[in-house]
């Protein structure tokens, strides 16, 4: 059973007509007072929440009934209705317990998408994890590892991949978010559909639009043809938004609007699309610090993350490298001719202690090198040696330089550099990643001319 709980007469006949031709069986409750009547007698599977009612617009009313509900049936999903200039209303419902919420006038594919998917993923029980399990039930073939982490992540994108649910996947970069993304797609019902990849960060805020949403022609000097965007060359399939933290405000309001009402405008046109996608995001930053700053808009933070899988780091799984290289070499062995070529054991130990910043995209490109470089089909740790950059050394001391081709100054200032840019100019993070104290710290800063942003 499903409660709608909304005072409109005409809201509360309009989903009840949707919800039952959909299968559904519903009942409605004009005030909350009805609606714990009904929950003292029964539990619904979901409930529809209206965030105002007619005795006051400032929907408080909705919150403290929200917050009853929660008390009360915390593991019921609650969907809140809002109108769209009322959407910080439901900013503070989502961090209150919602699930969900939608805008009136509401897209009907779109709730029933969200209402089937919040359902599915509350029904579904999950098991203990392994790659063999793993395996046999998806298309995994492309993720190597059997680190637990890893395999918790696999477990939860298995189970999301077959609703619409968005996804919203971080870690640092390298880590292998497109290859996750990926993986969500084919394991959808839209596996047969268009896979559709956005760089976001690598488009500028002029051209967002046009490069999205599409332009009709003259719609700007150089717009001498239609164009189609990306979420229409996704329709029916799936849009990966990579880097989405890198999105300026102006154009993140643009992106919360066709994530929510599924429609958009071409560039240069008043006619409206609408378009059926999955959407799937990424980015190595810290969104919800992000929030807290302001940089980042809280309402497209709860569009886009009903559901987050963050990706471990190599040096959170250590064990998984050799099997990583294993992986590589197999695919080298064709793509350069060279059958035989394989991994010593001790390189492989020593692999296996390996700190590559990096993380997956650097492992790669590491073992590719080896490869390309060796004149021995048993590649060495000498052969993986050469090619390890300096941040390397901090988990073993003979990835250093070899004596007398750097100094200890020069060492020094590669060190702050590289630690400054892994943690995005923290100052206080690079302090402690170093071991030094802060004010340590900026005498090396001034004196390196590398420049930072004073903390309090």
């Amino acid at each position: 059973m499903l409660l709608i709980i909304d005072d409109d007469i005409a809201v509360q006949t309009s989903l009840s007509l949707l919800l039952r031709r959909e299968g559904f069986v519903v009942k409605t409750a004009a005030s909350p007072a009805q609606a714990f009547d009904i929950l003292d007698e029964e539990t619904p599977e979901l409930m529809l929440l209206d965030m105002n009612f007619s005795i006051e617009t400032s929907g408080e009313e909705g919150l403290r009934t929200l917050t009853a509900i929660r008390r009360q049936q915390p593991d019921v999903p609650v969907i809140l209705i809002t109108g769209w200039g009322s959407i910080d209303l439901a900013v503070q419902g989502m961090k209150a317990g919602a699930k969900d919420f939608i805008t009136k006038p509401w897209q009907n594919e779109y709730l029933l998408q969200s209402i089937r998917t919040i359902l599915n993923l509350s029904q579904q029980k999950p098991q203990s994890p392994s790659r063999r399990r793993l395996d046999q039930q998806y298309h995994f073939e492309h993720i190597v590892g059997e680190d637990p982490k890893l395999l918790d992540v696999l477990e939860t994108i298995g189970r999301v991949a077959p609703t619409d649910a968005p996804v919203l996947i971080t870690g640092e970069s390298g880590t292998g978010k497109e290859l996750i993304a990926e993986a969500i797609h084919q394991n959808s019902k839209r596996k047969g559909k268009p896979f559709v990849k956005v760089n976001l960060g690598g488009i500028s805020s002029t051209l967002f639009e046009s490069e999205l949403f599409g332009h009709v022609r003259g719609a700007f000097t150089d717009a001498k043809s239609d164009r189609i965007g990306r979420f229409e060359l996704a329709n029916k399939g799936s849009i990966f938004l990579d880097e989405i933290g890198d999105l300026d405000p102006s154009s993140q309001v643009k992106l919360l609007r066709v994530l929510q009402d599924r429609t958009f405008e071409p560039l240069g046109s008043s006619k409206s699309r609408t378009v059926d996608v999955r959407v799937i995001c990424a980015t190595n930053r810290h969104l919800e610090e992000m929030v807290a700053r302001g940089t980042f808009r809280e309402d497209l933070f709860y569009r886009i993350n009903l559901i987050t899988v963050k990706l471990p780091s190599l040096r959170e799984r250590p064990g998984d490298i050799p099997m990583l290289v294993e992986y590589f070499v197999n695919n080298l062995r064709t793509i350069y001719g060279r059958p035989n070529l394989r991994v010593s054991a001790a390189a492989a130990k020593w692999l296996k202690n390996l700190a590559v910043p990096g993380n997956i995209r650097q492992l790669k490109n590491i073992v590719e090198r080896a490869v390309l470089l060796s004149n021995s089909d048993e590649l060495e740790v000498a052969d993986f040696q050469k090619h390890i950059p300096l941040a390397a050394a901090l988990k073993d001391p003979s990835h250093l330089p070899e004596v007398g081709t750097m100094t200890l100054e020069e060492i020094e200032y590669q060190m702050i550099r590289r630690a400054m840019a892994f943690h995005h100019n923290r100052v206080s993070k690079v302090a402690r990643a170093l071991g030094i104290t802060r004010f340590a710290l900026y005498r090396r800063l001034e004196k390196f001319g590398i420049p930072y942003t004073a903390e309090d």
